[in-house]
């Protein structure tokens, strides 16, 4: 078989180009077809595909696939295919030109100014006026031919800035593409080929392939549905209805690309993909009027009138598009999915399609001050130029009395220009433009590394906010432990096997059942898998807490694939799979003489409440009362839980025939009377590197809290293990349950003044549900009982933590057990789901704050000299020390390249010693403001000494008040040397800005500081020594270079003095103080040490707040556009105000499938906790609710034991 499909591909193969036009003679149906009835919906769609195919089976047979096997996977026909009906891609937008950024970078108001000023300049330098130039009072001093020099040489370096501009926006470019690669590759999906499951990356999907679809998945393409079991889409990104969609065969078969699987799982059929996918076709539309929507900011108001043309000609083409709405509300609709968050169209359509409309808070703070400086910088540049002029004109007209003589007028106007071009050097040192670059490369170059620490960074500025992190909320299952789960303990038969029990021991009736129900009550994809390495463990493919019950039933010498061979998934009768508020999963199978069986499993305080019965070691049940239930509770269920494992209930039904079929609907008559089986203590380790990073979260000031489905007494146990609790603190564990009465007020409403009483000190939130971690996200978040805002991070794996990872300020999704949708909601994936992986980010991130930091103490110092030096040297000699080329140069060195040099400084441990800086802290702290104080008033010292008695001290002419055209002079030259050998050295100085005394610390470690400095000298030789006319230099001799060298070093001596000796430890306890925000972390200090410190303390903390500047509150960009290439957010909505109490006795919320344990939903109060059982914990003696003062600010976690 295999072989003639294959000589079939092939034939066909080689006819496929020359019959484009019909495709109907290679498969029974063209792309056409497909495309028309993908548009159906419903009952319209059925009927379609019951005219033209039959049924779905008659569609498989004309795209010559199994709805069993799959395709056969031959590459010829798979290329094939990818070539009839396309690919599943949709192409990405073509990235700027070279030549389109060179555009960009010279559309700089600043540079356009210098460009004209040259080219003026150029044009007069070749005017030569009569020889009575004596009549205008101009000195001649013959080097008039060289005039055009400076117009020509700042022309040349206008151009030198525009590459280097362009080439840093193409690399970043670059690195962006690069990111969005890596992110689409990452996702893979399961198809079925050959009969095998297997794992293929999303674009490699065609039509034709069978795909298995399953809670949580984002899916990739169009398909109509084969198989499925109790599936239900959120089809919100396509049709804005938020209520899940039910899918079955005979009903609604059609499954759309970019929705999201939210319960139950199933097979489909590929029909669509690409461009002619569902999205795909939306994209189109949107991709076609972006091509117009380019120069839209500079020309907004001209293409007001047109972009109103254009939607109204797009809206007709959704709707000519899709048949299936009413013609304009249809095409508003079916522009919806674009707009997750309800942003405009238009909107939506910018952030999605540029990136740089993406932009962090830091690089909004830096832009606000560079335009700031850069205003203040155009008030100095202004007052130069007409103090420049005014006393030339007086000079001119008032004290040498010369009359105006026409002939001299282009002299007067070269004279102005010049003085034009001064004003606008000082101008262009006053802008930095190396602000935002500063940013923007140290957080493409942390982004990059950041991949290396496996953190998949998806919104750039979560990297930076994760550096003021202030708390996490943690899930418990696989990213504090392993996430490898195996049954160590089980009661059955009666009896409490401290270790698996071997399998003679168990009764061969209870063993039966007890196989069965593990192998065909769990999901079939997954799996136990032989182990990649000889003598390795068994790999586990798919739910782990499953993959523990399959490596059970292994461990009692029984072969669980044999019972699935046996039962298919088709023959499965009923399954209700996981989802958020069932909790657990039972599977139903029809037996011979119709009566019905059914499996169950879930959490086991959960679902021994639906037990009536108890299987003995008989064989035979008895009746298992509320009695029993608690003997069971306490002597088996509460010993697993103390020792962190988690347990499952197996429990059965029977449905006997003389009953009739039951109603499957009415879950809660289905879900009760069952006969428990056996419990099992399920064990997941800790992950061995955990308790390490979370010491350092808490050193650095961060507060870790495990929010998880479990039962309390396991969660306590994991968090004990982990160092989140300490024997002797005073924190609580709670129960959801619990959290959510206390939280709420009579009417059921969440109160905040109630959430800040429980949050400071919680730790531990057990058998919590999604909308749980939603509300403490949301409560710490909003809460105002520490002067600085909270600033939480969120790690979820599981569909339903989507609403809490979008919440968050940075949503960490896990990049192995996460389901698609919670990575859409997150910011950055964890590709190794490891807690340790997290600590690496705010280290990241701290260190992003801190390279940005550097980079504007070196920036400002420079700015600061180099503007007033122009101004007073423009002033008072009627001409600029530096000139302008000399001017260019300082500003490339300035903003390009140590942007690069200070932004690229890797992170040290040392990062985590600090306490988070909080929100509203200032950009430039004191200890900067210090330096750039401190260092600017030194550096104008030295060189107005040179300027005034310079030559003097060379013994050289003096370069002052020197005539127009005149050559370069050495004097002057000296001046622009020693000037940038101070900020070389400067440089060097501003890689510490802690106030550290060993400014080398590290500094060989960062190779691309180190090229910078060196090749900014090596150029600054080149320049000064053969520079000659265009950066008016003359060649110095050996003495004055050492001087100059020496003048430079001596910012480095400088900077020593200036560093007092308890700085450092003064910036620690600044910071530790600051840190109100940890007020909770440090309530076991010591009261004798508290008061001998508290006066220090109160002296520092109100000298830091008056340093404070108000910065506003940094709130995150609610419309983010999501990286993938079509997959927008699904919705999520929580109503925080119901007042209806949502279900707590969850657990896991987050495992992200089928074995979520069971729980009925709202209305039924069958499972309610007996209300004597009351979870809370407060560990120590202190009342819950009093807020803890604010220990010692040196006090740390350590002393507590």
């Amino acid at each position: 078989m295999g072989t003639t499909r294959d000589v079939m591909a092939n034939n066909s193969y080689s006819g496929v180009k020359n019959s484009t036009a019909n495709h109907d003679g290679d498969f029974g149906c063209s792309l056409k077809d497909l495309r028309s009835l993908m548009e159906l919906r419903g009952a319209e769609a059925i009927s379609k595909i019951g005219e033209s195919y039959g049924d779905v089976q008659g569609l498989c047979t004309r795209l010559k696939t199994s709805p069993v096997d799959g395709l056969s996977g031959q590459p010829a026909d798979i290329d094939k295919r990818k070539e009839v009906f396309g690919q599943n891609l949709i192409p990405p937008k073509k990235p700027k030109t070279f030549l389109q950024l060179v555009w960009e970078a010279l559309q700089d108001v600043t540079l356009i100014i210098l460009e004209v000023a040259a080219i003026v300049s150029l044009g007069l330098s070749f005017y030569r006026p009569p020889d009575w130039s004596y009549l205008c009072g101009v000195e001649d001093d013959g080097e008039a031919e060289a005039g055009w020099i400076e117009g020509a040489a700042i022309l040349l370096s206008v151009v030198c800035v525009v590459l280097v501009t362009a080439f840093n926006d193409w690399s970043k470019e670059k690195q962006f593409r690069g990111l969005q690669s890596r992110i689409e590759q990452e996702q893979k999906f399961a198809v079925v080929r050959g009969g095998q499951v297997i794992q293929i990356p999303v674009a490699e999907i065609v039509v034709g392939d069978v795909a298995q679809i399953k809670y949580g998945d984002l899916l990739p393409s169009d398909g109509i549905l084969i198989q499925g079991n109790d599936l239900k889409i959120d089809e919100s990104s396509l049709t804005g209805e938020s209520d899940h969609v039910k899918k079955t065969l005979d009903r609604d078969p059609m499954l759309l690309s970019g929705t999201h699987v939210m319960e139950g799982s199933g097979k489909m059929l590929v029909t669509a993909v690409g461009e002619n996918s569902q999205t795909g076709i939306i994209f189109a539309l949107l991709g076609a009027s972006e091509d117009d929507d380019d120069d839209e900011e500079e020309k907004e108001a001209k293409k007001k009138e047109k972009k109103e043309k254009k939607e109204k000609k797009k809206q007709d083409g959704a709707a000519e598009n899709r048949k299936k709405a009413k013609a304009a509300d249809g095409a508003a609709m079916e522009m919806q999915p674009l707009n997750s968050d309800e942003v405009d169209i238009d909107e939506k359509r910018k952030s999605n399609l540029k990136e740089k409309k993406e932009k962090s808070v830091l690089q909004g703070k830096l832009t606000k001050l560079a335009v700031q400086i850069g205003k203040a910088g155009l008030v100095m540049s202004a007052i130069t130029v007409i103090i420049l002029v005014v006393l030339f004109v007086v000079d001119t007209f008032w004290v040498q009395g010369l009359p105006w003589h026409k002939d001299c007028t282009p002299i007067y106007v070269q004279f102005f220009v010049k003085f034009f071009i001064i004003g606008v050097t000082v101008l262009v040192v006053a802008v930095p433009e190396g602000l935002p670059l500063a940013v923007t490369i140290s957080l493409a170059y942390s982004v990059k590394k950041m991949m290396k620490d496996n953190n998949l960074v998806r919104h750039l500025d979560a990297c930076e906010t994760m550096g003021n992190a202030t708390a996490i909320c943690s899930d418990k299952t696989g990213t504090l432990t392993m996430n490898r789960m195996t049954v160590v303990q089980a009661y059955v038969a009666d009896k409490h096997y401290r270790n698996v029990p071997e399998p003679q021991l168990i009764p061969a009736a209870i063993m039966d059942i007890l196989v069965l129900g593990i192998s065909v009550n769990s999901a079939y994809t997954t799996n136990i898998m032989s182990p990649e390495k000889e003598g390795g463990l068994p790999r586990q493919v798919g739910n782990k807490t499953e993959c523990a019950l399959l490596g059970f039933a292994n461990d009692l010498k029984r072969d669980y694939q044999a019972i699935r061979n046996e039962i298919p998934e088709e023959k499965l009768y009923k399954v209700y799979t996981f989802n958020s508020c069932r909790k657990s999963m039972s599977t139903v199978l029809k037996n011979a003489d119709g009566s019905f069986r059914m499996f169950s499993k879930g959490a086991s305080e959960i679902l021994l409440k639906k037990c009536s019965k108890l299987l003995t070691a008989s064989g035979e049940t008895k009746v298992f009362r509320p009695r029993d239930r608690e003997d069971m509770v306490k002597k088996v269920i509460e010993p697993m839980a103390s020792e962190g494992l988690r347990t499952i209930c197996l429990a059965y039904r029977d449905f006997p025939v003389s009953e009739g079929e039951p109603d499957w609907d009415q879950e809660n008559d289905i879900l009760t009377s069952l006969t428990c089986v056996c419990v099992v203590g399920i064990e997941d380790p800790v992950r061995p590197e955990v308790p390490d990073a979370i010491k350092k979260c808490q050193r650095a000031g961060i507060t870790v809290r495990m929010v998880t489905g479990d039962n309390i007494n396991t969660a306590r146990a994991i968090a004990t293990k982990c160092g989140i609790l300490q024997p002797g603190d005073e924190f609580l564990c709670m129960e959801g349950k619990e959290f959510n009465r206390r939280i709420r007020n009579e009417k059921g409403e969440i109160e905040q003044e109630r959430i800040d009483k429980i949050w400071p000190k919680l730790r531990v939130l057990a058998r919590s549900s999604p909308t749980d971690k939603h509300t403490l996200v949301k409560g710490i978040i909003d809460s105002t009982v520490l002067e600085q805002r909270q600033v939480v991070a969120v790690t979820g794996d599981g569909t339903n933590d989507g609403p809490a990872l979008k919440k968050a300020d940075v949503g960490f999704a896990m990049g192995i057990a996460g389901t698609d949708v919670a990575k859409e909601a997150s910011d950055i994936i964890l590709t190794d789901d490891n807690f340790s992986s997290i600590v690496k980010a705010v280290m990241w991130g701290r260190n992003v704050y801190d390279s940005i930091s550097k980079f504007l103490q070196f920036q400002l110092t420079v700015n600061v000299v180099a503007v007033i030096v122009a101004f007073t040297g423009a002033c008072i000699t009627q001409d600029s020390p530096l000139k302008a080329v000399q001017m260019l140069w300082v500003n490339l060195i300035m903003d390009t390249f140590a942007s690069l040099a200070l932004a690229t400084e890797p992170p040290t441990e040392s990062l985590l010693l600090r306490k988070p800086y909080g929100r509203n802290k200032p950009l430039i702290s004191r200890t900067m403001m210090k330096n750039i104080l401190g260092h600017g008033v030194y550096q104008l010292i030295i060189i107005f000494t040179l300027l005034f008695v310079g030559e003097q001290i060379f013994d050289i002419d003096s370069g002052r008040y020197a005539p127009l055209h005149s050559p370069p002079s050495e004097h002057y030259t000296i001046i622009f040397n020693t000037f940038v050998l101070l900020q070389l050295f400067n440089e060097i100085n501003a890689r510490k800005i802690h106030g550290e005394r060993n400014v080398f610390d590290g500094i060989f470690n960062n190779l691309i500081f180190c090229s910078i400095v060196f090749g900014t000298f090596i150029i600054q030789i080149v320049i000064v020594q053969w520079g000659g006319k265009p950066f008016s230099c003359v060649g110095l001799s050996i003495d004055q270079w050492l001087w100059c060298t020496f003048l430079g070093f001596s910012s480095l001596l400088w900077g020593q003095v200036r560093r007092p000796t308890h700085t450092h430890s003064e910036f620690v306890l600044l910071a530790n103080v600051q840190s109100l925000d940890n007020k909770e972390d440090e309530i076991r200090a010591r009261v004798s040490f508290q008061r001998d410190i508290g006066d220090c303390n109160i002296r520092v903390v109100n000298a830091f707040r008056s340093s404070l500047s108000p910065y506003e509150g940094l709130e995150k960009p609610e419309s983010r556009s999501s990286i993938h290439n079509f997959m927008t957010h699904p919705e999520f909505r929580i109503e925080d105000s119901e007042p209806s109490i949502p279900l707590i006795d969850d657990t896991d919320a987050e495992d992200d499938a089928p074995t979520k344990r069971n729980s009925a939903s709202p209305r039924n109060n069958n499972n309610a906790v007996e209300s004597g059982n009351n979870h809370l914990y407060v560990e120590g003696n202190k009342a819950a609710g009093t807020p803890s003062a604010p220990g010692s600010p040196l006090h740390s976690q350590e002393t507590s034991l």
